[in-house]
Parts: structure tokens; C-alpha cells; sequence
């Protein structure tokens, strides 16, 4: 049997300022710029799951599909939808860029999947913004615009 892979896509609005409490209010706005504002900043952010399995014979499809958007509205999409991620126990030591982001749904999400099955997470967290990780090394890094979100 072959192997297939689908990619979903999911959606959630939150809030966060980028700040870490190592560095002096100086250097943190030479660091993360607008996004350092006391007041946060809101994204609009896009989640990409992709999980690969091999293709069923009974249903002609690798994955359960419901079961997948299941645990990803449980634990990213409900999460984060609307929240303050600074606020967020997965980010109680570490900032809250998009880096850091997809790691943290990536570490939510892998648990909960067979082993092996989930591919890669994207984050789109603006028009110019994309991380990706795929469970090995550190999580790819693309922009087109300004260095912050």
C-alpha cells in the first residue's frame, strides 16, 4: 500500500506582545520593534496540519479526517482562539514568536496522532510571516517583509 499525505487547515485570532524579561525595555525594542507595544497585537493566524498514513482499504482514505479536526479544535484551535498567548502556560519561559509558536503546537499536537503520522506544522502568522517545523531540528523560518509580526 502507498503512503498519502493530506495538509488541513485550521484558523485562530490571538493576541501577544513579543517581550522577554532578560532583556532591558531598550533592548527589547531594539529586538521585536512595534511588536514589543505594552498593549500587545493581534494575528490573524492560519495553521497548517500535515499527516501522512498509509491509504485505507476499507474507506480509500489514509486518515480519519474527523478525528484529526477533533483533537486540532481541542487542543490548538480552542486554545488559542481568542487569548492572549503571553498568558499561555506553554509560553511561561519563552517568547511568544512564531518560532516558538509552531513548536508548541507541534509538541500539542504529536502526542495525541499515531506515532509517525504527523508531517509538519505551519504557522502563517502574516502576510509576509511563515514557520514550519517538521519534528527534527529547528523550524523553518520564511518572511518577505519587515523582521516582525
Amino acid at each position: 500500500m502507498g503512503h498519502t499525505s493530506i495538509t488541513r487547515r485550521y484558523r485562530f485570532c490571538a493576541a501577544h506582545r513579543l517581550h522577554t524579561d532578560h532583556l532591558s525595555p531598550e533592548e527589547n525594542w531594539a529586538a521585536f520593534g512595534k511588536c514589543n507595544n505594552p498593549n500587545g497585537h493581534g494575528h490573524n493566524y492560519v495553521v497548517l496540519v500535515t499527516v501522512a498514513g498509509s491509504r485505507g482499504r476499507t474507506r480509500g482514505q489514509a486518515l480519519d479526517l474527523v478525528e484529526l479536526d477533533r483533537i486540532v479544535t481541542e487542543r490548538i484551535v480552542t486554545r488559542f482562539d481568542h487569548h492572549d498567548l503571553n498568558q499561555d502556560p506553554g509560553f511561561a519561559n519563552q517568547t511568544t514568536t512564531g518560532e516558538n509558536l509552531v513548536l508548541l503546537i507541534w509538541d500539542l499536537l504529536a502526542p495525541q496522532l499515531p506515532a509517525g503520522q504527523l508531517q509538519k506544522v505551519g504557522v502563517i502568522e502574516t502576510r509576509d510571516n511563515y514557520f514550519e517545523y517538521s519534528g527534527a531540528g529547528k523550524p523553518t523560518i520564511q518572511t518577505t517583509g519587515g523582521p516582525h509580526g
